[in-house]
């Protein structure tokens, strides 16, 4: 008999470790393949798209999901082509989830003038989707202050039966087409109806018109629920919201204002923007922007940004959305995305709120949330060893479709 070994072997540990040593190639693996359950990536391709990437290596990363959602376009047309309707259905959305990857990677190029190219090979096959598609799904423009936001209006079968319906808010930098994988098409198969539009500062309003972000959602959702609820085929008894990432703070600011809503979600929950942008700026930096000293703490932003090229990418991309001219100015406008305890104690819409383990970017806040508003919440834990650790859970979508839509279901019915 062979002698067992002293010690066990060092375990394998591929779900802790991670893709990536950088948190943030990790991160968007891990948010691909949570597109997989409702088709938005396959396994392989994502696989295959990263095999040979090194970390912190931004331009082959930005090529190599750049290439991918080229071929799988190329497919999707020849299948479109030939006919074959729902194969190229198929293949449009994962070109547009993998075309999303890389739009968000500009943010790690030297410079942005792929950005605007590679978000419109994004929307093209996200719209080449909806037009091959079997879903029931109308392309809609939502009248917003003398302009319109661009939407996609689902229904789960063809008829207009009179529903529920689900208004989804994206996040800051997430793509419209992800919507689907993060509770829009669990929401259809429940027999709900399903509203995602870019709001100001998302997307298509940011890349193509230049409407950056606002922190006064009331001024976005009001005339959304207002075109929602002119509907024949909406119940106005069982209207929802969702929020997912930044969107759960947006939702939360609207819903101080505009009680229409039946119940919401907040994924998660979100109550100072800030919070994600002060962590990560020297604590000298910090004091002079406390102190309101505005062109010292530009000028020192300014030195920093020169060592490190790629953290002044990151900012430039991350800045965009708030429309600002300095260092000061930018960080002074994100500080007015925070929910006051004032407008917290004006939301009496029942609020289901995810809180999972290892949030990064808005820790504790969640229950923050929770314990301020002034209706019902129900705090609800995610945790790694579900698989369900990390900001909005996203190796584990099914599982929050299945809490989230227990709770959604119930709370209409009343």
């Amino acid at each position: 008999m062979p002698e067992l070994p002293l010690f066990s072997p060092r375990p394998h540990r591929a779900f802790s470790a991670g893709f990536y040593a950088g948190a943030d190639f990790d991160y968007s693996v891990r948010g691909v393949l949570g597109d997989v359950p409702y088709g938005g990536a396959d396994v392989g391709e994502v696989l295959a798209t990263i095999d040979g990437v090194a970390n912190a290596d931004h331009e082959h990363w930005f090529q190599a999901w750049h290439d991918t959602g080229s071929r799988l376009r190329a497919l999707a047309d020849a299948e479109a082509e030939a006919g074959n309707t729902l194969s190229a259905s198929q293949a449009y959305l994962r070109a547009a989830t993998y075309f999303a990857v890389a739009v968000n990677s500009v943010s790690g190029l030297k410079s942005d003038e792929l950005l605007v190219p590679t978000f419109r090979l994004h929307r093209s096959s996200w719209e080449r989707y909806i037009d091959t598609t079997d879903r029931i799904v109308e392309q809609v423009a939502i009248p917003y202050e003398g302009d319109t936001l661009p939407g996609y209006f689902f229904r789960p079968t063809p008829d207009s039966a009179v529903r529920p319906t689900l208004v989804m808010v994206n996040g800051s930098d997430g793509a419209i087409s992800g919507m689907l994988g993060s509770g829009g098409a669990a929401a259809l198969a429940r027999g709900y109806n399903v509203l995602i539009f870019d709001g100001p500062g998302q997307q298509s309003m940011l890349f193509e018109r230049g409407v950056g972000f606002r922190p006064d959602w009331e001024a976005v959702l009001t005339p959304v629920v207002d075109w929602v609820l002119r509907r024949d085929d909406v119940d106005a008894d069982r209207l929802a919201l969702y929020g997912l990432s930044q969107g759960g703070f947006w939702i939360s600011r609207a819903l101080a204002h505009e009680h229409r809503f039946a119940a919401a979600i907040a994924d998660p929950g979100v109550t100072d923007i800030a919070a994600s942008w002060t962590a990560n700026i020297p604590s000298s930096l910090a004091k002079l922007f406390r102190a309101g000293k505005k062109e010292a703490f530009d000028r020192d932003m300014g030195l920093g940004m020169k060592l490190s090229p790629a953290t002044a990418r990151t900012w430039r991309f991350r800045a965009r959305p708030y429309r600002q001219d300095s260092y000061f100015d930018t960080l002074t406008e994100v500080h007015r995305y925070t929910l006051t305890d004032d407008d917290a104690a004006r939301i009496t819409t029942p609020l289901w709120i995810a809180d999972p383990q290892d949030e990064q970017f808005w820790p504790g806040q969640s229950k923050d949330l929770a314990d301020r508003v002034g209706g019902p919440a129900e705090l609800v834990e995610f945790t790694a060893a579900e698989g369900a650790n990390f900001h909005c859970q996203p190796l584990a979508r099914l599982l929050t479709d299945q809490r989230m839509f227990g709770w959604l279901d119930a709370t209409l019915r009343g």
